[in-house]
């Protein structure tokens, strides 16, 4: 029976959990708007990105607010490497970001990096 290491196991994300970093990103923090999703971001000086996710009950039940974090939640995984690091990042699911086609969505996250100058200048 084989058993799984460390480096076998996919990365977990940093997340923000204190509403206190939330309300400094929003009131400090670059924006970003895309019909998909808002995207605030700041420096925190910690060598690596910390993201949170905000859905609004607004755009449904708990499964649809879940499965918008969770996607959004990928995005991010996904553009990891692409991205500066030392950041803390705050994603706002907007109405598109549960039933929109995912491409589009991975599309609005890099524009929106792009405007708050999280992407790397060298991606190609």
């Amino acid at each position: 029976m084989a058993v799984l290491t460390g480096s076998k196991t996919m990365k977990k994300t940093v997340t923000i959990k204190e509403n206190r970093i939330f309300r400094r990103l929003y009131s400090k923090g670059r924006s970003a708007v895309t019909p998909f999703l808002v995207l605030y971001c700041r420096p925190n000086n910690l060598g690596h990105n910390r993201l949170g996710v905000t859905v609004s009950t607004k755009l449904g039940c708990a499964v649809v607010r879940n499965r918008a974090r969770r996607r959004l939640r990928e995005v991010f995984r996904l553009a990891q490497p692409e991205l500066k690091q030392g950041y803390d990042v705050v994603l706002v699911a907007r109405s598109r970001a549960v039933n929109g086609p995912y491409q589009k969505l991975t599309g609005a996250f890099y524009r929106a990096c792009g405007q708050v100058g999280l992407a790397k200048e060298n991606r190609t």
